[in-house]
């Protein structure tokens, strides 16, 4: 008869809350270059709305973790610039015209990508 350990249990759901918690600079910078690298011509309004939850999600990430904001005022604008673009009232409808759609999903990837700059460095990591 086995027995499982409590205390391995409860360590593994720590770790894997950890895990999850941690920016995955590579997965955001390889996502903002997808992003980046689409064209207004040849990118489909469908295409424009597979990557913007994505991207919201990511950015939103950024602005919970400490990013110096206390410290450093550009940042500050940053992350209040961050909160408006990820705010539902701002992010692109049905209604919307596709290069509003556009011009949103390039504004969020350029913001996610400082703020995913300022993240490495302040925690050491290789920038994207």
């Amino acid at each position: 008869m086995a027995v499982a350990s409590t205390g391995k249990a409860l360590g593994a759901a720590k770790d894997a809350e950890a895990d999850f918690s941690l920016i995955d600079v590579a997965a955001i910078s390889w996502q903002t270059d997808i992003v980046l690298r689409l064209r207004m011509g040849t990118t489909t309004r469908a295409a424009m709305d597979r990557h913007l939850p994505k991207m919201a999600n990511e950015l939103n990430r950024l602005l919970g973790e400490d990013l110096g904001a206390e410290d450093d005022r550009e940042v500050r604008e940053l992350i209040r610039e961050g909160t408006r673009l990820i705010d539902l009232t701002n992010r692109p409808t049905v209604e919307t015209p596709t290069f509003g759609t556009f011009v949103y999903l390039r504004d969020i990837a350029l913001l996610t990508r400082r703020l995913l700059w300022i993240y490495s460095e302040r925690n050491g990591l290789n920038a994207p």
